[in-house]
């Protein structure tokens, strides 16, 4: 696994926009801070914040292009959102070129989605992903303020904000979010 923090930065820096780098950049303090707050692995947060969003700026041919290329498993709604593969994308490139392990590679798979029964470092990601200090939507105050209370709430929170822009919106529902949302529901009464 990777050990110099500043060459990875260095390494990511050359890949994304300067706007993507700051995002990563700031996701990776929030990471770090959430880490501290909840004793996770504050090193491996990092990373996995660092990375994450690697693929975002590859077009939707590229990134249909590459999970074809190396065999990497899509749902239908995934097709028809090639932009939700980044995630799938950066994990196994984060693997083949980091060598991160199995819980880093699918905090960073599973990011933009959630997934059911999800690790401290996963919701981190997740989280972190949704309220670095880059982030200027309306009610991510309040989505931050959550986060430190409660990673749980604040993962249910944010998959209740955006099903409902999306579901305004017109646009299709990403299946693993809801299941994310049932399992924290059904588990944590």
């Amino acid at each position: 696994m990777v050990e110099d923090l500043e060459l990875l930065k260095e390494e990511i820096k050359e890949k994304l926009t300067e706007k993507r780098y700051a995002h990563s950049i700031g996701v990776m303090e929030m990471c770090e801070k959430l880490g501290i707050q909840y004793g996770g692995d504050v090193k491996r947060a990092k990373l996995v914040g660092l990375v994450h969003d690697m693929a975002k700026e590859m077009t939707d041919e590229e990134m249909l292009d590459y999970v074809k290329k190396n065999k990497i498993k899509i749902t239908e709604t995934e097709k028809a959102i090639p932009q939700i593969l980044h995630g799938k994308i950066a994990a196994d490139l984060a693997k083949k070129k980091y060598d991160f392990d199995d819980e880093m590679c699918t905090a960073i798979a599973c990011h933009t989605t959630g997934k059911e029964n999800m690790t401290l470092l996963q919701k981190i990601l997740f989280v972190a992903d949704k309220t670095d200090e880059t982030r200027k939507y309306e009610g991510v105050e309040n989505l931050r303020s959550i986060a430190f209370e409660s990673l749980d709430k604040a993962v249910i929170k944010n998959i209740d904000d955006t099903l409902k822009i999306n579901i305004d919106k017109g646009k299709v529902i990403i299946e693993e979010s809801i299941k994310t949302r049932n399992y924290l529901l059904i588990n944590n009464n």
